[in-house]
C-alpha cells in the first residue's frame, strides 16, 4: 500500500469518529446564513489547520476576531457534549477572553472544574493536523472523565 493510500485511508476513519462529526455538528450550529451547508467536513474543519507556514504567517501580536472565538468556542462545546455522552452528566465550558487574546477556558461537571487552562495568544489558535486536534480533545476528554470517576460525589451536584 502507498504512503498517499495509507493517510487517505487513516483521514476517512478520522473523519468517521465521534469528535470530529461533534466538531462538524459545532461548526454547523454557529452559522446562521447557511453558509457551510456546501461545505464538507474536511473544509469546514480546514480553519483549525495552521501549519507551520501558515503559523508563521500570523504576527505574534494581535487581537483574535469574532471567527477565531467561534471557532474555540465550538472546540470546547464539542468536548463538553462528549464528556456529556461518556459520562451523563452536564458539562458546562465557559470561555472568558480580553480583546487582546489572554483568558481562560473552564469546563464544570456539577461542582468539578474537570477542564482549567490558561489562554494565551488566543489569535495563533489551531493544530499542526486534525489527528492533532482530535489527540488534544481525546487528551482532555480522558482526563475530564478521569476527574469525574475519581470525584463523582462532587460532579453528581
Amino acid at each position: 500500500m502507498t504512503e498517499t493510500a495509507v493517510s487517505t485511508a487513516t483521514d476517512a476513519d478520522l473523519m468517521q469518529t465521534q469528535f470530529v462529526t461533534e466538531m462538524d455538528r459545532q461548526m454547523r450550529a454557529i452559522d446562521p446564513y447557511g453558509e457551510f451547508d456546501r461545505l464538507s467536513t474536511a473544509e469546514l474543519l480546514e480553519p483549525f489547520i495552521l501549519t507551520k507556514e501558515k503559523r508563521q504567517a500570523i504576527p505574534l501580536v494581535g487581537d483574535p476576531d469574532e471567527v477565531l472565538v467561534a471557532r474555540m468556542r465550538a472546540f470546547y462545546n464539542a468536548i463538553s457534549v462528549m464528556i456529556e455522552s461518556e459520562c451523563g452528566l452536564m458539562a458546562v465550558p465557559l470561555l472568558h477572553l480580553t480583546h487582546e487574546g489572554f483568558g481562560r477556558v473552564i469546563i464544570t461537571v456539577g461542582k468539578l472544574v474537570v477542564l482549567d487552562r490558561s489562554l494565551r495568544d488566543v489569535h495563533r489558535f489551531g493544530f499542526p493536523s486534525l489527528s492533532k486536534m482530535k489527540d488534544e480533545a481525546d487528551k482532555i476528554l480522558s482526563v475530564a472523565l478521569e476527574l469525574i470517576g475519581e470525584y463523582s460525589d462532587v460532579a453528581g451536584l
